[in-house]
Formats: C-alpha cells, structure tokens, sequence
C-alpha cells in the first residue's frame, strides 16, 4: 500500500514575503500535493489577528480530512498555536511527548497511531510530529526524549514509524548523531526549506524505521508555496511492506 506524507510549518498562514494572512494559500497548497498524512506545525487556533480560525478545522473540512487531532503549545494573550496531524486514514492512541526544557518555550510532540490495510489485513503506522527548540542543546535533550518515550520504545522493530516536522536543525547533526543510529532512515535529504522565497536552511526532515520503503521524495518551491508561509514543504512517498 502506498501513502503520500508532506510535512509543512505552516506559519499560523502568513506569507513568507508579504506577511500577510491569506489561509486559502496554505489550502491550496496541500489540495495541489494531495497528500494522505500531513504534518503541520504552527497551527493556530482562536487567535483575534488571524480571524480567531480554528485552522486545524478550516484545512480538514477544506480538503476533506475526516481523522484529524491538534495539539496547542504556545499560549497567547488569546488563542494558541501548535502542532496537529491530518490523516484520510482513522487515527487513535493520539498524545503528547512532553518535550518542554526549563526557561525555554512549551514543546510537545504529537504522536497518533494511523490505521491502514494492506491485501485487505489491517496494519497501523505511528506517528510523530515536532516543532524543536531553537537552541542547540535544547534539541538534543528533546530528541533523546523522543528516542526514551514509552511509545517508541515499546514499538516493534518492524513497526512503521515516520517521525517529521520542523527540527530547527541548523546543522544538521541531530540525525546522524542521534535519530539514525537508533535505527531511523532520513527520508527528505537535506533539502532546504527555509527561508521559504529563498531557502538556505535544512528545517524540515523526514525519518522513518520500521516496514516502509521510500519512494521518493521532493520539495515543491512553485510561486504559491513560496509564498504561502515562511517555510516549503515535504513530500514523501511510502509503501508499506
């Protein structure tokens, strides 16, 4: 059975060069790349300055994502924004890893477990969505949560797994230091993803471990995705084996 997953930090649906919010770029966006799985970071949710969207609600019911769960870090005077994980596919066990470092901004990662059949027997894919710390010690110590939580380490090894999203991974040491050697393959490259009109910087990344062979992958850098937020997205393409 084959899947497509795109990760994308969608800026609560400011534009990356005008920076104003035009939410209908983001829908256009993912209706373009028809993805399965998507997970979105920057997700806001009753903020007055964005129309008090529940944006989580607008990009489900825009596209027809009928399984969806969002998970709101960053409070504000009024509203928040987070994390969420829109899936065509059911979605259960849906909870946070709490990944927060003292003195630093709440971080959790959103973790589901996607349900789908394969020759008409069913089999499920765990999911892990992140948004990490902007400091470079504050990443590791995030990630080393990750690798100690109760959900990866009671996991299978065959299990499907996809962890993705915005890793603030400026040098790109977080997976060769750690996420691979505890099994994972990179499934994005490096491909730079930020800033988003002209990118320089490897944010984005895809990991993956367990039965899944990658198909391949890609970043769409059309006049749109430029401009719809500060960062592109990625595309992965599985097969579940």
């Amino acid at each position: 059975m084959r899947f497509r997953l795109m990760t994308y930090n969608i800026h609560k649906g400011i534009g990356g060069v005008d920076r104003r919010y035009r939410f209908e770029r983001i829908i256009e966006t993912l209706s373009l790349h028809e993805p399965d799985i998507v997970l979105l970071q920057e997700v806001a949710d009753g903020v007055p300055r964005w129309h008090r969207d529940r944006q989580v609600d607008l990009l489900a019911d825009a596209l027809r994502f009928r399984h969806r769960a969002f998970q709101a870090n960053a409070k504000l005077r009024a509203g928040h924004y987070g994390n969420a994980i829109l899936s065509r596919f059911p979605l259960s066990g849906i909870h946070d890893i709490e990944l927060t470092v003292p003195l630093k901004k709440r971080r959790r990662a959103l973790a589901a477990r996607c349900h789908v059949k394969l020759d008409g027997h069913p089999r499920s894919l765990l999911i892990f969505n992140f948004h990490l710390g902007l400091a470079g010690y504050e990443r590791v110590i995030q990630i080393r949560r990750f690798l100690s939580s109760d959900t990866l380490v009671h996991a299978h090894h065959s299990t499907a797994i996809i962890a993705g999203g915005d890793f603030n991974d400026v040098w790109g040491t977080l997976g060769k230091q750690l996420i691979e050697p505890a099994g994972f393959r990179v499934g994005s490259g490096r491909l730079k993803t930020f800033p988003a009109f002209r990118p320089v910087r490897a944010l984005d990344q895809i990991y993956f471990r367990g039965d899944l062979k990658l198909l391949r992958y890609f970043r769409p850098q059309s006049h749109l995705e430029k401009r719809a937020s500060d960062h592109l997205p990625i595309i992965a393409d599985f097969e579940i084996i």
